[in-house]
């Protein structure tokens, strides 16, 4: 408990840093507002700390042993970049760096292989081109993007930013069994009508059936263990929301994809396609004080007989789990929170005390031959608060609570803080 008083100390200090003031006035990335003539440069940034009472291994015969345990990390820390050549081509990146960068980090897995060290190049994180794409602004209702960009499917790849969610790390469920951020090479193409429609539809790169895994389904899919992407097979995504009604944005999101023709050993997979389609419907209420979000996330993949068969095959230095993968996974998920501080007047501070409740499961359904882990389903209620020291500078706290198989095996509790920003530094 002392140890949590002097962090949670540290962190309610560094909010009032007279630097935060520059990010007061800024605007999130995704605002369509005309806020600069020629270029801006911005980001945002989460550091976040967990205490926790349960161990790093979840598989064995009664799930996760009792353990405290704690850590602290810097989830990602993202430098924007917009460059107006002009009115009508515009120039979009952002590099994100996770868990401090790039190197060399050892590992335990437990879920694919019972315990063993595993050695990766990264130092626990990556430096990841998120975004660099060219903007042909034409009409409010038909635009062009090309490049790396963003893939719109479900609610935290659309709306990422650390102020678009209340916990201190983005839903679990839905970056679980999907790519997060899903960035992909790709061209797309968006606008929108006067009746608060608007649409975006993406030919990008496909997945990796390679990369597919019992524990967290298609996630790891995502391309980019090599220099070039597989374009063989490219996926196809389409998102459209409505916000014609003040305060309220729904939204829906598809997309498919034959993953087959994009495995990086195409002879194991002659003969399967393995089509992945995925279906998200969101939807998002913000008033003056109160914000509620929901999200629901359904993806099925065929012919994982097969696939699961050729992953198999793979071998072990492929650097893949090989482990097989479901035909179904869901995720439902939805959080509300009121702003207190209304009730002491314009000028108190706002603190949204909120409430989460999360259902995911990668192994929703599974082939006949395949026995579904249990151990995978997760339901998880998680309780906080989050107080806005500036509108874009949040210090975040909440304890997330998980019950594993329905209760059949031990829970998992932890408590979190968390500080993040987003902001645009300069512009001109």
């Amino acid at each position: 408990m002392r140890k949590l008083t002097v962090l949670f100390t540290l962190c309610y200090l560094t909010t009032f840093n007279p630097v935060s003031a520059q990010v007061q006035n800024s605007k999130t990335k995704n605002s369509s507002k005309e806020e600069y003539k020629k270029f801006r440069v911005g980001g945002y940034g989460e550091m976040v700390a967990d205490f926790k009472d349960y161990g790093l291994n979840r598989f064995t015969p009664s799930g996760s042993y009792k353990e405290n345990r704690s850590t602290i990390s810097i989830p990602r820390f993202v430098i924007a970049f917009d460059y107006k050549f002009n009115s009508k081509w515009i120039l979009g990146a952002e590099v994100e760096f996770e868990h401090g960068g790039t190197g060399v980090a050892k590992e335990i897995e437990y879920s694919d292989e019972n315990g063993e060290y595993e050695t990766e190049i990264e130092k626990g994180g990556e430096v990841a081109l998120e975004q660099f794409h060219i903007t042909r602004l034409i009409h409010p209702a038909f635009n062009i993007r090309a490049g790396h960009i963003i893939v719109p499917v479900g609610l935290t790849n659309a709306h990422h930013e650390p102020i678009n969610f209340f916990g201190t790390s983005r839903p679990e469920g839905e970056t679980t069994i999907l790519p997060s951020t899903w960035h992909e090479n790709g061209i797309s193409i968006f606008g929108k009508f006067n009746n608060g429609i608007d649409y975006e539809l993406q030919i990008v790169a496909g997945l990796n059936p390679n990369g597919f895994r019992r524990q967290d389904w298609i996630s790891e899919g995502k391309q980019g263990s090599f220099e070039s992407t597989n374009f063989t097979s490219p996926a196809y995504v389409a998102r459209l929301n409505y916000s014609g009604i003040k305060g309220l944005r729904i939204g829906a999101s598809a997309y498919y994809n034959k993953t087959g023709k994009n495995s990086n050993k195409p002879e194991f997979m002659n003969g399967i396609d393995a089509p992945v389609t995925i279906f998200t419907a969101d939807a998002q209420y913000k008033s003056k004080n109160f914000i509620a979000r929901v999200n629901i996330i359904r993806g099925n993949i065929k012919e994982t007989t097969a696939l699961n068969a050729a992953n198999k095959r793979l071998s072990s230095s492929s650097g893949y789990s090989r482990t097989p993968v479901a035909k179904k996974a869901v995720s439902y998920a939805g959080e509300a929170g009121y702003n207190i501080g209304s009730f002491f007047g314009k000028k108190a501070p706002h603190i949204y005390p909120f409430v989460r409740y999360e259902y995911y499961n990668p192994q929703e359904k599974t082939e006949k031959e395949m026995v579904a882990d249990k151990r995978l389903q997760v339901d998880m209620w998680t309780v906080g608060a989050n107080y806005f020291a500036l509108p874009n500078l949040v210090l975040k706290a909440n304890y997330a609570m998980r019950s594993i198989g329905k209760g059949k095996y031990n829970s998992e509790n932890e408590f979190s803080i968390g500080l993040a920003y987003i902001g645009w530094f300069t512009k001109k």
